[in-house]
């Protein structure tokens, strides 16, 4: 599992959460802190660069976020970041800079790393998803398993117990999620891997991979 580690998915120096990740190994023992970390961090955000528009929502200045978009706290939505029309924040959730998303798109207890692209008819609840990653239009994340256990992560014949009922995926930088995807509740995928479109993701998938479907996986270089 470790390559599925924070240290070798993310760069934290692309997030305004990365004192959050401090202390921890895998990034999903992070989701149920999110919430609080950032009501705390929200209250150090300067007030210059970030308006607070509602209880526990800040803003960025140069951010643009349209007028039919919908914000609920706790959320902080960083600088440049764009929330386009009919987005749907439901809370616990950092947008990091330069980031976009979408119309129709739905973010609930999440960290979208610096340039995250999520624009078009998206789902992604209870994950993270690192810089540069990008999910094409409707691909989502499946964050509560059928049976309601909790989620396992796998990598062949290792696992991992998360104790979490809600676990969508974790992305690592610069990954590709082609249009109309599903990630299945504990999906990890590595640094620079690219999803076919219309994939159905289970488990974790390498670093530089190309995922066709469920046991064909070619490496990238």
């Amino acid at each position: 599992m470790e390559q599925f580690t924070i240290k070798n998915l993310y760069t934290l120096e692309e997030t305004i959460a990365a004192p959050l990740f401090e202390g921890a190994v895998y990034p999903w023992e992070l989701l149920p802190k999110i919430g609080g970390y950032i009501t705390e961090l929200g209250k150090t955000l300067p007030k210059e660069q970030f308006t607070e528009v509602k209880e526990n929502v800040w803003i960025a200045k140069s951010a643009k976020v349209a007028p039919t978009a919908f914000i609920n706290g706790p959320a902080i939505i960083d600088e440049d970041a764009e929330i386009r029309h009919c987005a749907f924040i439901r809370g616990n959730a950092i947008v990091g800079k330069g980031a976009v998303v979408g119309n129709s798109t739905e973010l609930k207890n999440v960290i979208l790393f610096n340039k995250v692209q999520v624009p078009h008819y998206n789902y992604v609840g209870d994950s993270i998803l690192g810089f540069k990653s990008h999910m094409g239009a409707g691909s989502i994340t499946s964050n509560v398993k059928s049976d309601k256990t909790l989620v396992v992560v796998k990598n062949g014949e290792e696992r991992i117990e998360t104790g979490l009922k809600k676990f969508g995926a974790m992305l690592g930088d610069q990954v590709e999620v082609g249009c109309n995807s599903v990630l299945n509740p504990g999906t990890v995928i590595g640094r620079n891997s690219n999803v076919y479109p219309t994939s159905m993701v289970r488990g974790c998938i390498p670093a530089g991979s190309i995922y066709k479907k469920q046991g064909e996986i070619a490496g990238k270089y």
